[in-house]
């Protein structure tokens, strides 16, 4: 089994693109920077239910273990991307869970 920690999150009004697109980039590079996170992919939504409430991007991180996922949460590339975001973004959901 693998854990996943799923991220969700609505840019503030107004971003510019070339912001929008530091984000990406920076959620992204995560994956190089800290070993423990075994995949990482993303994707903007794009569902035609209309149900997303705002939350336009989702980034799903894999993990192996939970200790691997405790250790990202509290990696200082973690934090200081955690930062980053809470400038650019008015909201935000995570939700983790074992993929069966």
């Amino acid at each position: 089994m693998l854990l996943r920690h799923v991220v969700c999150f609505k840019f503030c009004d107004g971003i510019s693109e070339s912001d929008q697109q530091r984000v990406e980039r920076e959620f992204c590079a995560l994956a190089g920077k800290i070993p423990v996170v075994d995949k990482l992919e993303w994707g903007i939504n794009n569902s035609a239910e209309g149900l997303h409430k705002g939350l336009t991007h989702c980034f799903l991180l894999t993990f192996k273990t939970e200790k691997d996922r405790d250790s990202y949460l509290v990696d200082p590339a973690h934090l200081e991307f955690v930062k980053l975001i809470r400038q650019f973004t008015d909201d935000a959901m995570v939700i983790d869970y074992w993929a069966k």
